[in-house]
């Protein structure tokens, strides 16, 4: 698992100080960003390196409380699941100072070329996905 934090700023609010609800998923990609930066491999890397691109093809969220201005939002990411072409990560928002759950759900990554076409995940992808998440090798 990895974990990160954001501050909610005032511009994601709306007149009564609550989180819009599509912030959400922008902290989802801090954390699967983050995530993949922990283990050695920037977006940015991945697509020169390989030609290729990770695309959302899934993606759930769950609201269990909101999020207001000035929160510290915990972000907690996990490998769930890893497939030939495609990976899942779960997440968890939490308030920070009280540990309150605020938000979980998953989202899917496929591998695709330029023209969108699924494509098998890197070897050396698979390899730095599974290391830490899954010492043994195995997939969730």
């Amino acid at each position: 698992m990895h974990e990160t934090s954001v501050r909610v700023r005032y511009a994601e609010t709306d007149k009564a100080g609550v989180v819009y609800h599509g912030r959400y998923l922008e902290w989802f990609e801090i954390g699967r960003t983050e995530l993949l930066r922990s283990r050695g491999l920037a977006y940015s890397t991945f697509e020169k390196e390989y030609g290729l691109f990770l695309t959302v093809a899934e993606a759930l969220l769950k609201f269990h409380k909101p999020a207001y201005y000035d929160d510290v939002i915990l972000i907690e990411t996990r490998i769930a699941e890893i497939r030939r072409v495609r990976f899942r990560l779960e997440h968890v928002l939490r308030r920070r100072e009280t540990g309150e759950t605020l938000c979980t759900g998953h989202i899917q990554l496929a591998c695709i070329t330029p023209d969108g076409r699924p494509v098998p995940l890197p070897e050396a992808l698979l390899r730095r996905l599974e290391k830490e998440e899954h010492p043994e090798g195995k997939n969730a």
